[in-house]
């Protein structure tokens, strides 16, 4: 079944889209495969103590944007890759991870490694595009379910479900409550 494309343009304004939560973090979907079929993009609130992991996509490319906030971001292959932690990684080349700050952009080619956490004090907020869409916008949607979940989520529920949306996980995911991201940051 092949879907009808608007032949309108559209614009979204500040607040609008769809938004999905939890108590700390937020997506909320700009443009989804209903609007576009070369990307999704969202706008992305990363809490204090969030780090999404590295990993991989063999098959999607994305875009991330920092709008406010900072991040500790990372798009390289490494010389080893380390199972407990990405922060420490060096590429061939000798890229190591930096802190990205408002106005950085991050591109990421399928087969990539990468990774992004919030080691602040203060929420962060990106613009990010995935694609090809809509893989992500239904894998936002399950993620933040499961963060949802009282006492956090199951590493091998994460794990599920990373591996039904072309995400090969390198590092874990973890996210840590507020308090403790702000005694990391110092």
């Amino acid at each position: 079944m092949t879907m009808a494309r608007p032949t309108q343009g559209l614009v979204i304004p500040p607040g609008a889209g769809r938004t999905v939560s939890t108590a700390a973090q937020q997506v909320t979907f700009k443009v989804t495969g209903a609007h576009s079929r070369v990307a999704s993009t969202f706008e992305v609130v990363v809490p204090p103590g969030f780090d999404v992991g590295a990993h991989t996509h063999t098959r999607g490319e994305e875009l991330f944007y920092v709008i406010e906030g900072e991040l500790d971001v990372m798009a390289f292959e490494p010389r080893v890759r380390t199972c407990d932690g990405w922060r420490d990684w060096e590429s061939a080349t000798g890229e190591r991870p930096v802190r990205a700050t408002p106005g950085t952009l991050i591109l990421v080619p399928p087969g990539c490694p990468h990774a992004f956490a919030n080691l602040t004090g203060s929420p962060v907020r990106m613009l990010f595009q995935s694609a090809p869409p809509p893989a992500h916008e239904r894998y936002f949607e399950e993620l933040l379910e499961l963060l949802n979940s009282p006492g956090g989520p199951a590493p091998e529920a994460v794990g599920e479900l990373r591996s039904r949306y072309d995400i090969q996980q390198l590092t874990p995911l973890r996210h840590a409550p507020a308090a403790a991201a702000r005694a990391v940051d110092g």
